[in-house]
Formats: structure tokens, C-alpha cells, sequence
């Protein structure tokens, strides 16, 4: 639920904050938490705050690779070995694979707009999907303190976003 309130709060943000849309995209990209949410919000910003902030936040997803990598190496596990599916889920590993189809040009161009049409569509229908299977009950039982850690976090994660943001230089 607070995803929602992230999707409508950050782009008025990024305004006070006077970020350009490349900022903005990096900033969205760091400090929301699904990648969905991270198109939502970037969108009232413009095109290239979308595609950033997307290249931004899936790069964070997969980074999640090489941490479970180490800590299936460290954990082994009880049967001594890891499988590959334990290591990089099969979503992961098709979306690498659509990057390296699309990046060596054999997507015909007439594809793409057709291809961009389903992404929004089946965004879409995700975002609906998860705001409908969400049980207000059960957020209003998990009380203050969880709900005061979470929205910690997410300012947390804010104020490391436009540290790096302007550590390093984003413009």
C-alpha cells in the first residue's frame, strides 16, 4: 500500500528536489521497490526518466545473482550442491536472454512497437494484479511499527539514492 502512496508522492519529489530526468530516473530506479512502481513513478517525468530508472532497478534485481551466489557457496546447502535454478531464477535468465537478442539486432523493428504495446499492457495488468490480491486487513494487523520501518527504509534508501546521485556526479 505504500507503493501506491511512493508511485504518486515521488515525482513531486523529484520536482522540489529540482532533479533533471535522467536524476530522476536514477533516484526512481534506487529507491523503489518493484520494478512496476518504478515505471509508474518515472512516467509522469518523461520518457528517459522511464527507461533509466527501469535500467536502474533491474540492474539492482540483478545484482541479487551474484549476492545469492555467494551466499549459496557459504550456506551449501545440506545435499552439498547447487543447481543453477537455485542460483538464477528462470526470469532472470530470460531476461538476459531478451537483452542479447535485442542487442544483436535481429528483433525486426515492426516487433517492437508491438513488443512495447505488450509491455505496457502486461505492466499494467501486474500493477492491477497486485493492488487487488493485497488484504488491507492484514496490512492494518502488521501496525504502526512495521509500517514505520517500511516507510524508514524507503527514506532510507531515498537519501542513499541522491547521495550517489550527486556523489557521483549524475546530471
Amino acid at each position: 500500500m505504500l507503493g501506491v502512496v511512493v508511485v504518486l508522492a515521488l515525482p513531486f519529489a523529484g520536482v522540489a528536489l529540482h532533479l533533471s530526468q535522467l536524476q530522476y530516473g536514477v533516484f526512481a530506479g534506487l529507491t523503489v521497490y518493484a520494478v512496476p512502481q518504478v515505471l509508474a513513478a518515472a512516467a509522469p517525468v518523461g520518457a528517459l526518466s522511464v527507461q533509466i530508472g527501469a535500467l536502474v532497478k533491474l540492474g539492482r534485481v540483478l545484482m541479487l545473482g551474484p549476492v545469492l551466489f555467494g551466499l549459496a557457496l557459504i550456506g551449501g546447502g545440506k545435499s552439498g550442491g547447487v543447481r543453477l535454478r537455485q542460483l538464477a531464477p528462470p526470469f532472470i535468465l530470460g531476461f538476459l536472454a531478451m537483452i542479447g537478442l535485442r542487442s544483436t539486432g535481429l528483433v525486426p523493428e515492426a516487433a517492437l512497437h508491438t513488443a512495447a504495446t505488450s509491455a505496457t499492457v502486461l505492466t499494467i495488468m501486474a500493477m492491477a494484479a497486485l493492488g487487488l490480491g493485497v488484504d488491507a486487513r492484514t496490512v492494518a494487523k502488521a501496525g504502526p511499527r512495521v509500517t514505520l520501518v517500511v516507510v524508514a527504509s524507503l527514506m532510507a534508501l531515498g537519501a542513499i539514492s541522491l547521495g550517489l546521485i550527486y556523489a557521483l556526479g549524475v546530471r
